[in-house]
């Protein structure tokens, strides 16, 4: 009896959602417009939407994609005394720092500042070695979702990220990538002026960019002469310029600069790539 129950429940809910939602879809594409069709039939909500858009647009993009470069890495020296230590921590307000010896392609392992607190009133007794703890690394090419699934089941909060040298290009949160699929997340530290994440340098020619950044600072790090008189933001200034919103892979050339679409959801942009010169996408 209890079997015909559960087989009947079945039954019926895979009815329910089949008139509900299309699970026919063959592409990623399909998928998403079927999601959208059930957002109108109202089996999901607006933000369930969006989320769901995140974690398949998450499926295109690679850990070079949202790191923070080398360049922007905040770094602890293996000889820091306690107090610069400190120091550095109040100027930044990070939870997690590398620690490198010679330099910063050597590092020695990451420091959580929690650890400080066993310090506090003994700081005579702080050894920095004591304290460090191994470090998660990845390569730039690791897909985003597979990141989230390791920084999961190894419980970190942060990954090492190494170019093909082994060397150190850069650092990624568990944060930068739900951010792709929530949107920002700020918190108490965090400056709601502050340019410095807008646009984040890969190499000499290859940029990731905000879509939120501002045309003023954009024309100003670029040399650019984007129209700032109708649209603040960059994204909007894409948007009107090509006449639609771009999809996920898009390319196109605007006031001598190509724009390598790299995330969008359909409804705006929420990250690109700048690259000065005739040169490929990272």
């Amino acid at each position: 009896m209890i079997k015909k129950i559960r087989t009947l429940l079945h039954d019926k809910g895979v009815t329910w959602l089949k008139e509900k939602a299309d699970f026919s879809p063959s592409n990623q594409q399909q998928i998403l417009d079927s999601l959208k069709q059930s957002h109108k039939k109202g089996v999901i909500d607006v933000g369930v939407l969006g989320m769901m858009e995140g974690v398949l647009r998450v499926d295109n993009l690679q850990v070079r994609d949202v790191m923070i470069p080398r360049s922007s890495m905040n770094f602890l020296h293996i000889n820091d005394s306690y107090h610069t230590i400190l120091q550095q921590v109040r100027e930044t307000g990070h939870s997690r720092y590398p620690v490198f010896d010679d330099d910063r392609d050597d590092i020695e392992g990451i420091l959580l500042v929690k650890d400080l607190l066993k310090y506090v009133g003994r700081e005579q007794d702080f050894n920095i070695k004591d304290i460090l703890r191994i470090p998660m690394t990845v390569p730039e090419s690791t897909k985003l979702d597979n990141l989230l699934t390791s920084l999961r089941d190894k419980r970190n909060h942060l990954a090492l990220v190494v170019n093909e040298y082994a060397g150190t290009a850069g650092v990624i949160t568990i944060e930068d990538v739900l951010e792709q699929i929530v949107g920002d997340i700020d918190d108490e530290h965090d400056e709601i002026d502050d340019h410095t994440q807008d646009i984040v340098e890969h190499d000499q020619h290859h940029f990731m960019v905000k879509p939120t950044t501002e045309v003023a600072f954009f024309n100003k790090f670029f040399g650019s002469q984007l129209p700032d008189d109708q649209f603040d933001t960059i994204g909007g200034v894409i948007t009107h310029e090509i006449g639609h919103i771009p999809k996920t892979g898009e390319e196109f050339y605007f006031s001598n600069l190509n724009f390598h679409i790299k995330n969008s959801d359909g409804r705006r942009i929420k990250l690109l790539q700048v690259i000065q010169g005739n040169l490929a996408p990272l």
